[in-house]
Parts: C-alpha cells; sequence; structure tokens
C-alpha cells in the first residue's frame, strides 16, 4: 500500500468519528430530561386543640304530654259533595262609571251650510242630521245599554222622514233611544240637492266615542277606484279579468262650483280625522 493512501484512510476513519461525536452529542443535550429544581420545604406548624364540656345542669322535668281527642271523619252527602264553589259576588253598584253627556245639536249656522253643501252625497247635511239624532238621545253612561246602531235613512226633499231601515246593532237600548229621537226631531231644512237623500249612518250610544266634525278639504277630489276582485267568478258566465275602472276627473265647471262649496276647516275637525285614524289603524301602525 501506498504511503499516502494510509493517511487518507486514517483521516475518513477520523472525520467520521468526530461527525458521530457531535451527532451524539446533540441528541443527548435536545432529549436529556431536566429535573425541576426543588421548591425549599417550609416547616409544618402543628395545632393541637382541647375540647372543654360546658359545667353539667340539671336537666327540667318533661312536661305531661296530652292526646287530643280524635274526631272521626266522615265523607260529605252524596248531594254536596261535589258542591261547586259559592260565586264571587258581584260588583258593587257604588262604583263609579264612565259617563258622557250629549253633544249639543247643530246651530242654525251649521244647519244654514248643510242645507247648501251637495259635495259627497251632502256630506255636511249627513252630519248634521246623526249630531242631531245624537245630541236627543241623552248621555251615555258605561255598562251593558251603550253600544252602536246603524241605519239606513231616506230624507225626502222637504226635509222629513221617508225611511228608516236598522241595519245592525250592538244595543237594543240605543236603538230605541235613536229611533225615539228620530221620531221627535224638529222639522229640518230640505236636502240641499232637491232630491232624495239616501244614506248609511252609525250612531254611536257610547262613553268612550264621539263624531267629530268632517273634513271637507278633499272633497273636491275625483273618487279613488272602487276595489273589485278581478278573479272572482260565479262558475257559469265566461271567466273575465274585470280590469278597474278610472275615475274620470271633474269638468272645469263642476270643479269650480265644489270649490266655491268647501269651507274652512276647524281645529276640532283636524283633531277628530286624526282620532279616528287612530282608532282605525291601532298602536302597531300609529306608534301609539
Amino acid at each position: 500500500m501506498r504511503p499516502y493512501s494510509s493517511h487518507r484512510l486514517f483521516a475518513i476513519v477520523f472525520s467520521l468519528a468526530l461527525h458521530a461525536g457531535v451527532w451524539l452529542l446533540a441528541i443527548g443535550y435536545q432529549f436529556k430530561y431536566v429535573s425541576p429544581a426543588e421548591t425549599p420545604k417550609t416547616a409544618e406548624k402543628i395545632v393541637y386543640l382541647e375540647l372543654i364540656p360546658p359545667p353539667s345542669q340539671p336537666l327540667p322535668d318533661p312536661a305531661p304530654t296530652t292526646t287530643p281527642p280524635t274526631t272521626p271523619i266522615t265523607a260529605p252527602p252524596p248531594d254536596t259533595a261535589l258542591a261547586a264553589p259559592a260565586p264571587a259576588p258581584p260588583p258593587s253598584p257604588d262604583s263609579p262609571r264612565a259617563s258622557q253627556a250629549a253633544p249639543p245639536p247643530p246651530t242654525a249656522e251649521e244647519w244654514a251650510f248643510a242645507a247648501n253643501y251637495t259635495n259627497k252625497n251632502s256630506k255636511g247635511y249627513r252630519y248634521s242630521w246623526g249630531q242631531q239624532v245624537r245630541s236627543m238621545m241623552g248621555s251615555a253612561v258605561e255598562g251593558p245599554d251603550q253600544g252602536l246602531v246603524r241605519f239606513r235613512i231616506e230624507i225626502a226633499p222637504d226635509g222629513s222622514l221617508a225611511q228608516l231601515q236598522t241595519l245592525w246593532t250592538t244595543s237594543p237600548v240605543a236603538e230605541q233611544l235613536a229611533r225615539q229621537a228620530i221620531q221627535n226631531m224638529p222639522p229640518l231644512p230640505p236636502t240641499p240637492t232637491g232630491k232624495p237623500l239616501i244614506f248609511d249612518k252609525t250612531i254611536s250610544f257610547s262613553p268612550f266615542a264621539s263624531e267629530g266634525p268632517p273634513l271637507y278639504r278633499d272633497d273636491c277630489l275625483p273618487e279613488p277606484p272602487v276595489f273589485r276582485n278581478p278573479f272572482a267568478w260565479d262558475g257559469l258566465s265566461p271567466q273575465l279579468v274585470a280590469a278597474p275602472t278610472p275615475t274620470a276627473p271633474l269638468d272645469p265647471q263642476a270643479l269650480a262650483d265644489c270649490l266655491r262649496q268647501l269651507p274652512k276647516d276647524s281645529v276640532e275637525a283636524e283633531s277628530a280625522s286624526d282620532q279616528r285614524l287612530m282608532d282605525q289603524w291601532g298602536s302597531s301602525k300609529t306608534g301609539r
């Protein structure tokens, strides 16, 4: 073997041994378990407790016990075994009840306006007629006699009653009082158009509701189209989809006559209109 070959072999063996040693040291350092340092122990302190009994005292003599006499339990008679509890007493008749005085009848000026107002099927005449009836019915008191009654009325051209029909009612007393007031009404002015006036009217005889004056500012606007179900069908006639009929606006002359009759709305009319909206739509839509 040549001399330089042995040196080369020695260098390779020495390099392998050196790498092996470094690898062994790295493994021993990485995976060596290091135990935590022991915490210094504190000296334990032992405390001894001694229980001393209380001084002895003589016990009092027990009181004599008596057994109460036993009463035999007997079943109730068959008639009263399932008897209902006594009913609650009725409310005191002396408790105050809500009431509302009758409104004043229409004045001569209000009747004069109603006798000449032709818009909206004589709107002012219809309101004054209902106010006159309600004022003659007297005060409304909370209780079973309060309620509503709706009539269909026909007024002759001279202002006299031509026909009276009850459509529905929630109180026979309210209907009787309203009919009595209608029969005893004073002479009324002629109808504004000089023709029979036919309308439906609801009279409220209640301490919690009152009809205020109407608003007249929108009476010259065209009537909104009446909604009719376009898909309604009787099953016999040809099935057709009905289109809504548009409302024609007033001609200039009729519009001018209508605007000439419009009065100035009062604060009471505005308040009554707001109250009707509140009663119609309720708190969920108006914030009340």
